[in-house]
């Protein structure tokens, strides 16, 4: 039971998600969750490398456009059926990663130079799709409409969400075990003082270029959710900065290297946005204000993000130390 503990947050928060389709009637609601969730997906991909890892990136859309348009391609030009196209998506993420991070890491790139090097890496990526004939240039793609769960294509939203629900779960659960695992232990060594971990004997290159793999591929897994969803992708969509700014404000406003923190973040980014939009009589761009405005809280006056508020209540206190009896010395 002692080794199942650790798991019971990200199992009660699957339960709750799970039952929001069968609660859940309104297509509004059901596309927020949808999108929302995909976006916590991205953002636990960032998490893993940025807040376990220390490696900020500023250009993860370079994965979660690859795996979109990977996808996209398999499935358009190369015949193939979608699910295979999903794990090709998935896995063109993790190639993304291995090369990016190849090339970042031996040079020994890091902090602020290694988050500039994958904004210009998305940036590369972007005018290459918006230019070439095989992503369909600057039209996109756009997938043929073919109802079927052999096409990750469903009639209702409700099913497409209880699909997001499933596989942000398993990634949950796959980032928990990271979390107690050696590797996990690397990771944070590496973010904490990556010379003390190198004496200590972790071999640097190494772990970045695995915890930079597997944050390829989740995030490309998003970028596969999003093609799947919407049946469309171009350069702007794909490899936009909207992705990679959304994946960084969810990780920091949920929780830097917490299990649960970009999912907590995401949802109540977004939720927020959308409350301020409603509010606001739809006013354009009131909800990137409001992102920016918890944003600076966040860093402000919430340095464990909003998973950390609940780790200090459930923190216990420190016992004062009793006054002296009388009579004692």
């Amino acid at each position: 039971m002692r080794t199942l503990r650790p798991y019971l947050p990200v199992l009660v928060l699957g339960v709750l998600l799970a039952l929001a389709p069968l609660f859940v009637t309104s297509n509004v609601v059901l596309n927020f969750l949808v999108f929302t969730l995909t976006v916590a997906l991205a953002a636990q991909g960032w998490n893993l490398l940025g807040g376990f890892g220390g490696q900020f990136s500023f250009g993860h859309a370079a994965f979660f456009g690859t795996g979109a348009y990977a996808s996209a391609i398999w499935q358009m030009q190369l015949g193939f059926d979608a699910w295979t196209g999903f794990v090709a998506g998935t896995l063109a993420g993790a190639l993304a990663g291995l090369v990016i991070g190849f090339l970042s890491f031996r040079a020994g790139l890091r902090g602020s130079y290694f988050a500039l090097v994958t904004l210009a890496f998305a940036e590369v990526f972007r005018v290459l799709a918006n230019s070439s004939e095989v992503t369909g240039g600057a039209a996109g793609l756009l997938l043929p409409l073919k109802i079927g769960a052999e096409n990750l294509q469903f009639a209702d939203r409700a099913t497409f969400l209880g699909f997001v629900v499933a596989l942000v779960i398993v990634v949950l659960l796959l980032v928990q075990w990271i979390r107690g695992s050696r590797f996990g232990a690397q990771l944070v060594a590496l973010r904490e003082n990556e010379e003390a971990a190198r004496a200590l004997g972790v071999d640097v290159l190494v772990v970045k270029l695995k915890a930079i793999c597997l944050s390829g591929a989740i995030t490309a897994a998003a970028g596969v959710l999003y093609l799947q969803y919407f049946l469309f992708i171009d350069s702007g969509i794909a490899y936009g900065t909207w992705i990679s700014v959304e994946v960084l404000l969810a990780a920091i406003v949920g929780g830097l290297g917490t299990v649960l923190g970009p999912v907590v973040g995401a949802l109540a980014l977004h939720g927020v946005g959308e409350l301020a939009k409603s509010l606001a009589g739809g006013l354009p761009g009131i909800d990137l204000a409001v992102y920016g405005a918890v944003l600076v809280v966040a860093v402000a006056f919430l340095p464990g993000g909003l998973v950390g508020i609940v780790r200090r209540r459930d923190r216990p206190r420190p016992v004062r130390d009793a006054a002296p009896v009388e009579g004692e010395a």
